[in-house]
């Protein structure tokens, strides 16, 4: 039966959505996924700590459901001669990508595998072009519950001027890339279980015309590294792009580097308020057994997943004021600091110190959406749980460089 239906979601870009009939994709995915803190050092054993370490640690009671194996799972040789499907690296993985996922199912979990809508993956690996049908297939056996990244490493071939750029005003979805990566969609529509669809093109390709689509979410930048530069980067270029959030599809702004050294608590803090509150997916990307108890509690923050996987609102958070820049600025250092989303907990406020320096920063009602300047509202601090009783007009807080103040407000 096929299980995938299409609706007309409504946006800034109004654009055809994706929707499975199991709910799958509604919501941004919560999980883990092996790159950030392994790249291609994975194996069986590997995978299944950081699952058993999920349970141990409460990320599946928080919600957090897929287990993700990045690039470098199959061998590096080339395809089944006979079957042409891809090969599991036996001696990474002795039991198959099946076993496996028999095994992460069994806790509970479900299970998301990498491609590439190229000739090879990024770290050189067969990868999916030409093969779809064949891949979608063979995951759909090994019992698969996500496709991936997917990204796009071959020739573009959409647009042939000398600079390779497209002309302005051109219609992307009519493009070889949205084409290339549809045609993976339609593989996974064609099985016999869900595949969500998680694709790559790192932004480019005009993905924002036609990635909602073709999946339900879609990168919209280069690759993530953990430094606070590109924590803001990212923030900034998404906080243009927001209006493509809602239910059913989202930019993804790439996993998340929480508990990896090249942050620090407040800047991981930042990242992820911003990642939830933008409601990207929320993959995280470190080594959970070793991740610091901050990271952790950082990465089950209840609020901010709470409001990330809000079945009512699907809208994000928005930036209402940039602070540092006069509103609208573009700028990867200094990026939109003062943003709101509705939710069923009430409004959510976060206010990010890009600056060197402490300083103290307020949340004004009347410049804040969906609160009313006359009213009074209870304050809870997003970080602590505590309550901060009923403020009037507006609230002020000192906030720690590169840190983020977050503040839900009720009635």
């Amino acid at each position: 039966m096929m299980l995938l239906m299409k609706a007309l979601i409504f946006s800034a870009s109004t654009v055809s959505a994706l929707e499975w009939a199991d709910g799958a994709g509604k919501l941004p995915a919560l999980g883990w996924n092996s790159w950030n803190a392994y790249h291609c050092d994975i194996n069986e054993t590997l995978i299944l700590d950081a699952a058993n370490a999920m349970v141990e640690f409460g990320f599946q009671d928080a919600g957090y459901e897929y287990v993700n194996l990045d690039d470098c799972w199959s061998v590096k040789s080339g395809r089944d001669s006979e079957t042409q499907q891809l090969v599991p690296d036996p001696e990474r993985f002795p039991n198959g990508i099946s076993g496996l996922a028999d095994q992460i199912h069994a806790l509970g979990f479900k299970v998301g595998i990498y491609s590439s809508a190229g000739t090879q993956t990024c770290a050189g690996y067969p990868a999916s072009i030409g093969y779809e049908s064949i891949d979608a297939a063979t995951w759909a056996a090994w019992g698969i519950d996500c496709d991936l990244g997917n990204p796009n490493n071959y020739v573009n071939g959409t647009c042939v001027d000398s600079g390779d750029y497209c002309p302005a005003g051109y219609d992307y979805t009519a493009s070889n890339s949205a084409k290339r990566y549809a045609v993976m969609r339609d593989a996974l529509q064609a099985q016999n279980r869900t595949i969500l669809y998680s694709l790559c093109s790192w932004g480019t390709a005009g993905v924002e015309q036609w990635g909602n689509e073709t999946g339900n979410s879609w990168r919209m930048s280069d690759d993530i590294q953990p430094g606070f530069e590109y924590v803001t980067s990212i923030l900034n270029m998404n906080s243009f792009i927001v209006n493509d959030v809602d239910f059913w599809g989202r930019p993804d702004a790439d996993m998340l580097e929480v508990g990896n050294d090249g942050l620090t608590t407040a800047e991981e803090r930042t990242h992820f308020a911003f990642w939830a509150a933008m409601k990207s997916p929320l993959l995280i990307g470190t080594n959970l057994e070793t991740a610091s108890a901050d990271a952790k509690s950082i990465l089950l923050n209840r609020y901010l997943l709470a409001f990330n996987q809000d079945d009512v609102f699907g809208a994000p958070a928005k930036p209402y004021k940039w602070g540092t820049n006069p509103d609208y600025t573009f700028n990867a250092t200094h990026p939109a600091e003062f943003w709101s989303g509705e939710s069923q907990a009430g409004t959510v406020v976060l206010m990010l110190n890009t600056l060197e320096d402490s300083r103290n920063m307020t949340a004004a009602f009347a410049e804040i959406p969906h609160l009313d300047a006359d009213a009074t509202y209870r304050v809870l601090d997003i970080w602590t749980g505590e309550d901060l009783g009923s403020s009037s007009s507006g609230v002020t807080v000192e906030v720690a460089s590169h840190d983020t103040a977050a503040l839900l407000f009720t009635s």
